[in-house]
C-alpha cells in the first residue's frame, strides 16, 4: 500500500442511526499531532508499529495488525515508527455511537484492539470504501452496515472470542439444545453438568453468546412460541400457556403482558387467522 486515497461524504439527512462520513488508506510516515475530530474515527494498522496518545490513556505502543478508536472532540496524537505503517481509516457519526459507548463495545480508555483475524477486517474496510465511492443512497447505507460490522468484529476480537472458534461452536450447540427444550422445566445445575461446566460458567458463557442468561432466553423462546400459537391456532389461552410450559394461565398472561405490552387475547385480535 503506497498511494494515499481518501473520500469524504456528507451524511444523508435521514441516516441518523449511523453514517460514514469518510474513508481512506495510505502508507503513513508522518505523525498526527494534537488533533481533534468532529466525529468518531477508526484507524486500522495492517502492518507496522508506532504509538497512540490520548488524555484518557496516555501514550500507548501500537503493533499491527490492530485498530484503534478515536472519539469526537478529544485531543489525540499518533505516529508510525520510522518505517511507517499501512493504515485504513473511516470517519463515522450518528445515534448508534451512543449505544456502542454505552454497551462498552468501544471504550475511550481501551481504544486499541489487537486483531487476530486481519483478513476479515480488511475485507470490511474495503467494502466500506467501495460503498462510499458508489456515492448513492444505497452505497451510503451499505457503508454504514460495513462500519457496524467492523465495530462488532473488533469487539469480538477484543473479547478473545475470535480465538475461541471451537468454544463458540460448542456454545452454539448448547444454545440450540436449550432452544429445543425451552418448553420443558429447566434445572440449570443439571443442564450445566450435562455440558461439563458449573452453573456460573454456563450462565456467563451463555449470556456472552446470546445476550441473555439461560432462564431469560428460555422465557423469550416460550413467549415466541406462544405468539405463534395465538396467531395460528384457536387454542384457549390456558391451553397455550400449558403448551409453552406455564401451567398457571394467570402467570402466563401477566408475563406475556409485561413482555409484549398487551394481553394474549389482545395479541390474538391483532393477528386474526387468514
Amino acid at each position: 500500500m503506497r498511494d494515499a486515497e481518501a473520500i469524504y461524504r456528507t451524511p444523508l439527512g435521514a441516516a441518523g442511526g449511523l453514517a460514514v462520513t469518510g474513508s481512506g488508506r495510505q502508507h503513513a510516515r508522518r505523525a498526527v499531532t494534537d488533533r481533534k475530530l468532529p466525529s468518531f474515527a477508526v484507524v486500522l494498522v495492517e502492518r507496522g508499529q508506532g504509538w497512540l496518545e490520548t488524555a484518557a490513556t496516555g501514550r500507548m505502543s501500537l503493533t499491527g495488525p490492530s485498530l484503534f478508536w478515536l472519539f469526537p472532540n478529544r485531543v489525540h496524537s499518533y505516529a508510525p515508527d520510522e518505517g511507517g505503517w499501512d493504515e485504513r481509516w473511516a470517519l463515522f457519526e450518528g445515534s448508534f455511537t451512543r449505544d456502542f459507548v454505552r454497551l462498552r463495545i468501544i471504550a475511550e480508555r481501551r481504544p486499541v484492539v489487537a486483531l487476530h483475524h486481519l483478513d476479515e477486517v480488511v475485507r470490511l474496510f474495503g467494502k466500506l470504501h467501495a460503498d462510499l465511492l458508489d456515492d448513492t443512497n444505497l452505497g451510503q447505507a451499505s457503508a454504514a452496515l460495513m462500519l457496524h460490522r467492523i465495530v462488532i468484529s473488533a469487539a469480538r476480537q477484543a473479547s478473545g472470542a475470535a480465538d475461541r472458534r471451537q468454544e463458540r461452536l460448542d456454545m452454539a450447540d448448547i444454545v440450540e439444545t436449550l432452544r429445543r427444550r425451552a418448553m420443558q422445566p429447566l434445572d440449570l445445575a443439571a443442564f450445566a453438568a450435562e455440558h461439563g461446566m458449573s452453573p456460573a460458567t454456563l450462565r456467563r458463557r451463555f449470556t456472552l453468546e446470546t445476550g441473555l442468561p439461560p432462564k431469560a432466553f428460555q422465557l423469550r423462546a416460550r413467549m415466541d412460541h406462544a405468539k405463534q400459537l395465538l396467531a395460528t391456532t384457536d387454542e384457549k389461552i390456558e391451553t397455550v400457556a400449558a403448551m409453552v410450559g406455564l401451567d398457571d394461565p394467570f402467570y402466563f398472561s401477566r408475563v406475556f403482558h409485561e413482555r409484549e405490552g398487551c394481553s394474549p387475547r389482545e395479541f390474538r385480535a391483532r393477528y386474526p387467522r387468514v
